[in-house]
């Protein structure tokens, strides 16, 4: 499943210019013919050193980036990201794989990727995470973000959280909040918790409403540092 398509954020120039990483030509073939008019496929490679080459000489806002890649030391995708790590203030990589493993997403995030999508996701769904990661936002497919909170949730160090905060919440939406944070879709939480999806959407405003928080990247931060998931 594909995290849920998103307007385009206003502060994003469109459309996002990418590189499309990946070592099967086919594959390159049909993700830049899926994705829509918010994202131009800028560049290819198909190893990590032709990936290190490219983001260096056209240095794209986003970079699409399989997580198993031959070349270079061997450290695949991961590797490709700590070769550019100087560039991640300009440029955001997002890995899109086959793999749904937690050793890969970890690996990859810790490198410095800013989310991972699975490759069953739909082009209008993967080009909405282009532009929120552009956008400085963290995307992952449901359940992939539980393996990244997991790995660093304490991180940040402990932080504690005050009873008032989770008093604020009824017991159905402190349920909703955690899997929300987790990264399920509306239509996951629904069927998890027996419920409408309508009903799923009033619970996560009213989470939003009373946590002061602005949507559902800010829920997952707030719920990580707190230890709650």
């Amino acid at each position: 499943m594909s995290t849920p398509a998103t307007p385009p954020r206003t502060d994003v120039a469109l459309p996002v210019p990418v590189v499309l990483v990946d070592d099967h030509h086919m594959f390159r073939a049909g993700v830049r013919a899926s994705l829509d008019e918010r994202v131009t496929v800028v560049g290819e490679a198909a190893d990590v050193d032709q990936a290190a080459a490219a983001v260096r000489t056209l240095r794209p806002a986003v970079v699409l980036l399989d997580v198993h890649l031959p070349g270079g030391t061997g450290g695949g995708g991961a590797e490709v990201v700590r070769l550019c790590t100087d560039l991640l203030g300009e440029t955001r990589f997002l890995a899109l794989s086959v793999s749904d493993a937690a050793e890969d997403v970890v690996a990859v995030i810790r490198s410095g990727a800013r989310g991972y999508v699975t490759k069953n996701i739909s082009g209008a769904d993967l080009s909405g995470a282009v532009v929120q990661v552009a956008g400085g936002d963290a995307v992952f497919s449901p359940r992939l973000a539980g393996f990244v909170l997991d790995a660093f949730g304490t991180a940040a160090g402990e932080v504690s959280v005050a009873d008032d905060e989770l008093d604020r919440l009824s017991r159905r939406e402190q349920e909703v909040m955690r899997l929300i944070a987790r990264g399920y879709s509306y239509r996951e939480v629904a069927g998890e918790l027996f419920i409408s999806i309508k009903t799923v959407e009033t619970h996560v405003s009213a989470v939003l409403r009373k946590l002061q928080l602005s949507n559902r990247y800010e829920l997952t931060r707030w719920a990580a540092a707190r230890h709650i998931l």
